[in-house]
């Protein structure tokens, strides 16, 4: 792999949590760090904040709404203008699982359950359009930031319109994320872009998980850690369509290596995302 000094690297979610110190821990080491926020007040104070304690300069901001696929879009074509050349993208950004008892189901702006909508929808879209820019200089690696907390899609309710629990739809969502994890490095083989799927650590001192539990077990800082493992280590140079607990292979929810439900959920994700024949056709 090349030095991250040499690296432009996306993360999405990186004004709070673990994005934000992973932001933070790739610009200590002269990566382009390309940060990604909803708020333009909290990305640009990250922006700043990241600059003053590096010293880095080579740090962009990028403000899209990962609710909104159409936001999706524009965030991928912002990024491909400016940057032909991608070599790696953590998609970090989530929506946690809301109150533990009583979470009411929430839409996405284009009217899909919100957790499924931006924890698998939105990157399983952002991937694809930034293929391009992947591919541009491998190798690349894609990461993408999962959960041990997995439980398998009905695929008669994807939308989970049926006896709705926040936590459970938000561990469909991580399942989800897995299930394109393995399928889109089965397509990626031999490309030199690896895409792996991480758990970083379990219920993180973060604002995510707070809004769910009212206790903690690990830190921002071991889940850190996990993430960086897998965006620099040199011995995952050829490993791909891998489930990581924290630094370890794993194995995911059995689900995850159903070939069948996996075409199914790629089918679905097509038609939900709008993405085209051609966009499709670039992943294969």
């Amino acid at each position: 792999m090349k030095p991250l000094a040499q690296q432009t690297i996306l993360v999405t979610g990186s004004t709070d949590g673990l994005g934000k110190q992973t932001a933070l821990a790739l610009a200590r080491q002269g990566a382009t760090v390309l940060l990604h926020g909803r708020n333009q007040q909290r990305l640009d104070a990250t922006l700043r904040e990241i600059k003053d304690i590096t010293g880095n300069r080579r740090l962009e901001a990028y403000l899209a709404d990962l609710s909104e696929l159409s936001a999706v879009r524009r965030l991928a074509e912002q990024v491909q203008t400016q940057h032909p050349q991608l070599d790696m993208l953590i998609n970090n950004a989530g929506v946690g699982g809301g109150k533990l008892l009583g979470a009411r189901r929430e839409l996405s702006r284009d009217g899909y359950e919100l957790r499924f909508a931006v924890n698998y929808l939105a990157p399983f879209l952002l991937t694809h359009l930034l293929l391009a820019s992947l591919r541009y200089g491998p190798p690349s690696r894609i990461i993408h930031v999962g959960s041990v907390g997995q439980s398998p899609l009905d695929f008669d309710d994807i939308m989970f319109e049926r006896r709705y629990n926040g936590v459970e739809a938000y561990r469909r969502s991580k399942l989800a994320l897995m299930m394109f994890t393995i399928d889109l490095a089965d397509v990626l083989k031999g490309e030199h872009i690896t895409v792996n799927c991480v758990h970083p650590a379990s219920l993180m001192n973060t604002k995510m998980v707070r809004e769910t539990i009212p206790f903690t077990q690990t830190t921002v800082e071991e889940g850190l850690r996990s993430v960086m493992y897998l965006a620099t280590s040199p011995t995952l140079d050829n490993v791909t369509g891998q489930y990581f607990d924290q630094q370890q292979e794993a194995r995911a929810h059995p689900q995850a290596y159903d070939i069948a439900a996996r075409r199914r959920l790629r089918q679905i994700s097509e038609q939900l995302t709008g993405l085209s024949d051609m966009e499709a056709s670039q992943a294969g």
